[in-house]
């Protein structure tokens, strides 16, 4: 009985803070489906990745926020008014994500985990030979609670985000993903080193200070050996 009593009061804490998270109350005053889209849009203004006429892949996609905010960015702006939700769209944005997504005009979707060669060539059939621009993941595995273990899973996601840039971005593209501190994280950095020109680690100011989250950005692929 403790035990269950400990994780209601846990429960009530987590509900408390979300309910009174200022970015929490943001998202749902902008009409976004989370708060993780203010961790895209600094990280977006620190580095300007996000251009209209881009062609973006969100890995990683659902809820949806960070579509949603791509979706905004690539709205076009006509007299001063631009960041539209629906309609008009300058450029092209492919999501894809285990669960389901609930649609975004303009937005494409792909359901299907990305470890499997599947739905990776069903995502290249989608580009149909275009470059990307910027590919962007907030992909995180289901977590055990083993700390090797899912520290191996969060490298491998990662990883692949990256093997999927080395062979898809345009040569000054660039690549946003998420990462924790911890075991292996040291690894993920040489990895993105090794791979890009410029990289830069972020933790945003939404991103919960009592999470070990961060968000790796890597610009322009450096040429293969």
């Amino acid at each position: 009985m403790k035990i269950k009593s400990k994780s209601k009061k846990l429960n009530k804490a987590w509900l408390h803070d979300h309910m009174n998270d200022p970015y929490v109350k943001m998202a749902q005053k902008d009409g976004y489906r989370a708060r993780a889209a203010y961790k895209l849009k600094e990280i977006d203004e620190t580095f300007h990745l996000i251009r209209p006429g881009q062609v973006v892949v969100d890995l990683g996609a659902v809820p949806g926020a960070w579509s949603q905010y791509l979706r905004r960015r690539f709205a076009p702006k006509v007299a001063g008014v631009g960041g539209a939700a629906t309609g008009e769209l300058d450029g092209t944005i492919i999501a894809l994500d285990l669960l389901e997504f609930e649609p975004i005009d303009g937005v494409t979707f792909i359901q299907g985990d990305f470890r499997e060669d599947e739905v990776m060539h069903a995502l290249e059939a989608e580009l149909a030979g275009r470059p990307v621009d910027v590919v962007v993941s907030d992909m995180a595995p289901n977590l055990s609670g083993i700390a090797s273990s899912d520290a191996a899973r969060v490298a491998h996601l990662v990883e692949l985000a990256i093997e999927f840039s080395a062979r898809h971005l345009k040569p000054e593209g660039a690549l946003v993903a998420k990462v924790f501190h911890g075991s292996g994280y040291s690894q993920l950095v040489e990895l993105f080193k090794a791979t890009f020109r410029v990289v830069k680690p972020i933790k945003p100011k939404s991103s919960r200070d009592k999470s070990s989250e961060t968000f790796l950005v890597g610009i322009g692929l450096k040429a293969p050996k």
